[in-house]
């Protein structure tokens, strides 16, 4: 893992177009420290390699969508039979570009 430091910060914030005071710099490279210390604790776990990692928090089945079956599609009449106003047997809309 590459260390982080101030340069890296600095170098990481110019390229997000990012701009930060140098308190800022500084209390953003002791949050890293912490997040690393406790990625290191938690790499110690034994046992860890046999979990699989979440993708997702919880357990999540669909089961409440159709089938995707294909049909044959409404004849162009029928589906024009309730539109309002119709051009060129197309459904016509009014226009929405200002």
């Amino acid at each position: 893992m590459k260390e982080i430091n101030l340069s890296v910060l600095h170098d990481a914030a110019s390229r997000l177009l990012f701009d930060m005071s140098d308190e800022e710099y500084q209390t953003l490279l002791e949050e890293f420290g912490i997040l690393t210390k406790q990625m290191d604790t938690i790499g110690k776990i034994d046992g860890l390699e046999s979990f699989e990692p979440m993708t997702f928090p919880f357990e999540c089945s669909v089961t409440y969508l159709r089938e995707d079956v294909a049909v044959e599609p409404l004849p162009r009449d029928l589906a024009l039979a309730n539109a309002g106003s119709k051009q060129d047997n197309e459904i016509k809309l009014p226009k929405v570009v200002l």
